[in-house]
């Protein structure tokens, strides 16, 4: 790691990648030991995950982070486009997601998730802004079902 590297910052091959991570880092209300374990931690994962997982998750592994500043470093990360979030059962859960829009397909049986792109979907929501006038639209599309290994397993 270089002196200007931020330890936040992972290796790609995009730059506007290692602009959005460390945007996230710098966009942080104060940057802690706590916010920076917690970053890396959603780094390593592709899965949504809860508040209360993340936080188990690193008090397992030895990390002495409270359950508030879990939360609030969620919503801080979410707020600022850094984490998408998917709430069922009116639980809220996050991951860290591609920066272009996108949907997510998300398996009811496991949670794995599918990021997808959808002119259709895109096109309808225009349509129908359209017919009642609105503009500037923005909307978040989640399919869900159960995945190939899900189904398998349930036969």
């Amino acid at each position: 790691m270089t002196s200007t590297d931020t330890p936040l910052a992972k290796t790609t091959t995009d730059d506007r990648e290692d602009t959005r991570i460390t945007k996230a880092v710098a966009d942080q209300p104060r940057r802690t030991r706590q916010r920076t374990l917690i970053w890396d931690y959603l780094c390593t994962r592709s899965e949504f995950l809860t508040a209360q997982q993340i936080h188990d998750a690193l008090r397992t592994g030895g990390t002495p982070v409270s359950l508030p500043t879990v939360y609030r470093t969620l919503t801080a990360m979410a707020e600022s486009g850094d984490l998408d979030v998917l709430t069922t059962d009116g639980q809220s859960a996050y991951r860290r997601c591609s920066s272009h829009h996108h949907h997510h397909l998300v398996c009811r049986g496991c949670g794995r998730t599918i990021e997808v792109t959808g002119t259709v979907v895109e096109q309808w929501a225009e349509a129908v802004a359209h017919q009642y006038g609105f503009a500037d639209i923005t909307h978040i599309t989640e399919f869900s079902g159960i995945c190939p290994a899900c189904q398998e397993s349930h036969r």
